[in-house]
């Protein structure tokens, strides 16, 4: 009888196994990969490692799977849990778990676009430990300036922020942030409450910042030109 003979895949190094691991985008394929046996799981824990960007768009994912994902993803940069058809459904507990995470500190970009789940509470809460943030996509949630007190106060490099059809934002939480985040470069208020003469004043506080969409600019610039009575 011949004895058992080892795979040749098996005789991979783990940290070697971790690296072909890393290719994979696929989070159903890397839960499955982690079940193989104890090698296995350590080598997908090591690419969650190494990974700098998670995304979750398209994959159907709740608080607790998204929190173990990036729990063990400690050079993660930019992470991605904008909902799409499917969607994630992240609330505030998910928020507040996230937030837990070693790489929070080191975030550059995140993007909670659509997330219906999420208040204020939950944006506070991973906002205050995100001192590193440059890039914030946050339209389509029900955030208030709450939040944004919160973004100017916790976010002094951050240099885009998306607030598409954010209804509930208004001028003083605008003129805030853009107050304190003097690196701010660029902003998204499609589909937002805000009337034109804010963005007017925002112009007089950092007049090289780019105010989306293209054609809102062109607006105020008409309402800029209009004769004082």
């Amino acid at each position: 009888m011949r004895g058992f003979e080892e795979a040749e895949i098996d005789r991979l190094p783990t940290d070697l196994l971790a690296h072909i691991l890393l290719l994979i985008t696929s989070f159903k394929d890397l839960a499955e990969a982690s079940g193989v046996c104890k090698k296995w799981k350590q080598a997908v824990k090591q690419s969650l490692a190494q990974r700098e960007r998670l995304s979750f768009t398209g994959w159907k994912m709740d608080d607790d799977s998204t929190t173990r994902l990036v729990l063990h993803a400690y050079n993660l940069k930019d992470l991605d849990i904008s909902r799409s058809r499917w969607g994630c459904q992240i609330t505030d507990i998910g928020l507040y778990q996230i937030s837990a995470a070693k790489c929070v500190s080191n975030l550059t970009s995140i993007s909670l676009w659509g997330m219906s789940g999420i208040t204020d509470k939950g944006v506070v809460h991973l906002i205050s430990r995100t001192s590193s943030l440059q890039h914030l996509n946050i339209g389509g949630t029900f955030i208030t300036d709450e939040s944004l007190f919160a973004i100017a106060d916790s976010c002094p490099h951050l240099k885009t922020i998306g607030l598409w059809s954010c209804r509930h934002v208004t001028e003083n939480g605008l003129f805030v942030l853009v107050n304190k985040c003097r690196k701010l470069e660029s902003i998204n208020v499609f589909g937002t409450r805000v009337p034109l003469g804010c963005f007017i004043s925002l112009l007089s506080i950092s007049p090289a910042l780019q105010i989306k969409p293209q054609g809102l600019l062109l607006d105020v610039e008409r309402v800029s030109m209009w004769p004082v009575v």
